[in-house]
């Protein structure tokens, strides 16, 4: 996959040295990687597309200063990896806030920049594993697994039900059923399989996930319902 970064940085000779480093971190590891620079803040905040995997932002800006640019992007962007730049290690501690992922020092050498991209990298290749890509009459998907609320299975189709949209594709509830049995998904009963972490409550034998409510078939139930209790049991601290 080829990782596309952005830096956000006011200082041109800050920016030069960060494209340095991504450009030989890039040939010392055989990893395709894609930049983009921007001046400030304001710059990428204005019609902020959510197409980048890291930003190395600086926070000491003149126009938008990084933890308000890192705030804008937020609501926009919960997965990107936001690492801040700063001269002042107490302005870092508000990258937190916003969940950045750590913070560099200026001077930044390019031994402790390479340990950080280095480990955001890793952070996005774990993260691809956790998408679902499928072939659809027209066109190849690329659907992260939170976005499925469940999979149906009709007429020798599959239908998967994503947030926003349903899919139609060939294959069986079986293939279906070993791929995707690592993320928490279940059968409820022979037409549907759930993907447990959107089950929001169960109603006599109906698996309510938003607006659908899913017959649990009694010789799945018991199952079913060991499955959701453990899955759910896991994520109680």
């Amino acid at each position: 996959m080829r990782i596309k970064i952005a830096i956000v940085e006011d200082d041109k000779q800050s920016a030069k040295i960060l494209a340095s480093y991504i450009n030989r971190y890039s040939k010392e590891n055989n990893v395709e990687i894609d930049v983009m620079h921007y001046n400030d803040g304001g710059q990428i905040v204005y019609e902020y597309k959510p197409i980048y995997d890291i930003i190395f932002l600086d926070i000491e800006m003149r126009l938008l200063d990084g933890v308000t640019t890192a705030k804008h992007i937020r609501r926009l962007d919960k997965d990107v990896i936001l690492i801040f730049i700063t001269n002042m290690p107490q302005y870092a501690l508000k990258g937190y806030e916003v969940g950045a992922l750590n913070y560099l020092l200026k001077p930044i050498t390019y031994f402790a920049f390479s340990q950080e991209l280095k480990r955001a990298i890793e952070k996005v290749q774990s993260k691809e594993n956790s998408y679902l890509i499928f072939s659809t009459k027209d066109e190849i998907i690329r659907l992260h697994i939170s976005e499925i609320a469940f999979i149906e299975s009709m007429k020798h189709k599959l239908i998967i039900h994503a947030r926003q949209k349903q899919y139609v594709i060939t294959g069986t509830m079986k293939e279906m059923e070993n791929k995707l049995e690592r993320f928490n998904f279940f059968r409820c009963n022979n037409c549907y399989l759930v993907n447990l972490a959107r089950v929001t409550g169960v109603k006599d034998n109906l698996a309510i996930i938003d607006d659908y409510e899913l017959l649990i078939s009694r010789p799945r139930k018991k199952a079913f319902m060991e499955a959701l209790t453990k899955f759910f049991g896991d994520m109680i601290l």
